[in-house]
């Protein structure tokens, strides 16, 4: 079989492969039995958002008697791999290699290797949150007879890549002192400044479910807005692991400031349901029962800093809603909710507003 696709929702040519996400889905999860044979992982950048998705597809895999093998480019001062997504997959158990920028690793290629079915998918996209999401990204998946008729091993890949002269190594967790990890960045220490591309406004519509516990309808219960499966590259690592209950999420703290009621709350929680319906959730419990919007009207996300985001709402039947809606363009799940992205720069234009910077 062969699968082209453009993402984010760009182009495709199977409704199951509508972006590299979804061609990793595929070759990991849908066809594939946990324990069989290995998994390969070659991308010159990475980072926790771009892998978690699959930390427990990889846990299972590995807990059956399957291998992950991961090749990595690495130096701090180009921020190519997080010591954060290498520490978590060390912790998974999966084999690890960096090799320094000097000798770049440009390639980003994924797949499995398997006595019951081989499969390859090579992608401009890499093991990040924006390469997993909203970059525009293409792939091309290759199994069955397509693979065998290219001729293609994954072992002798992975043999003559490890066999060139480049500067390569292997982080441990048990020596942190090594220089493996000083070829790593802190995608959570240190000041961190925004690119203008990161500088952006999700415009999302609201459902009944978003907008329940702020119009009165349900009084009870916790306030969410429930985003876009794709916002792996919006919100900061993902690195808070939930404590209780029994399927495991994913979350992060952020600021958020709820321009509409002139509040902010410093300790906003972003989930991410890796084991559920592997949407985003993000809480927004100081609009409970405010009354401000219902079904069908809008939020404006907008990110301002590493962990800072400003929301507004927009009513239906207002000049605002009009220009922003047309933003929206993809949809999250089946029901009608639709979202986008627009630089934070447009935004300010058609909103007529002045977004802080940070």
């Amino acid at each position: 079989m062969l699968n082209y696709s453009v993402h984010p929702e760009v182009y495709h040519t199977h409704a199951n492969y509508k972006g590299l996400i979804n061609m990793l889905e595929g070759i990991w999860v849908r066809n594939h039995d946990p324990g069989d044979g290995i998994f390969y992982i070659i991308s010159g950048f990475a980072n926790y958002n771009g892998g978690v998705r699959f930390f427990k597809v990889f846990e299972n895999h590995l807990n059956a008697g399957g291998q992950v093998v991961a090749i990595f480019a690495g130096k701090t001062s180009q921020r190519l791999t997080s010591l954060q997504i290498v520490e978590k997959l060390l912790e998974l158990g999966i084999e690890v290699h960096v090799v320094n920028r000097n000798r770049l690793i440009h390639m980003k290629c994924y797949g499995v290797s398997s006595d019951n079915g081989n499969s390859l998918v090579v992608s401009s996209g890499n093991f990040t949150g924006p390469g997993m999401s909203q970059n525009v990204e293409a792939s091309i998946m290759v199994t069955g007879d397509h693979f065998q008729d290219m001729n293609f091993s994954w072992d002798d890949l992975q043999r003559n890549i490890l066999n060139q002269r480049w500067d390569y190594h292997r982080p441990t967790l048990d020596n942190r002192d090594t220089p493996a990890w000083r070829l790593l960045y802190d995608e959570i220490g240190g000041e961190i400044v925004l690119d203008d591309t990161q500088r952006s406004t999700l415009i999302i519509t609201l459902s009944a479910s978003d907008t329940s516990r702020i119009d009165g309808r349900v009084p009870v219960g916790t306030q969410y807005f429930w985003l876009s499966r794709y916002s792996y590259d919006f919100f900061p690592p993902l690195t808070v692991l939930n404590r209780r209950g029994r399927k495991r999420t994913y979350s992060t703290i952020i600021t958020m400031h709820y321009i509409d009621i002139n509040e902010t709350d410093e300790n906003c929680r972003v989930t991410f349901e890796a084991e559920n319906n592997l949407d985003f959730r993000l809480g927004t419990g100081r609009l409970k029962a405010t009354g401000l919007v219902t079904a069908g009207d809008i939020a404006a996300i907008s990110r301002i800093g590493e962990s800072e985001y400003e929301l507004r709402l927009f009513r239906q039947a207002t000049t605002t809603y009009t220009l922003l809606r047309e933003h929206a363009i993809n949809h999250i799940g089946n029901r009608g909710k639709m979202y986008g992205y627009i630089e934070n720069s447009e935004f300010e234009r058609l909103a007529n507003v002045h977004l802080n910077r940070r």
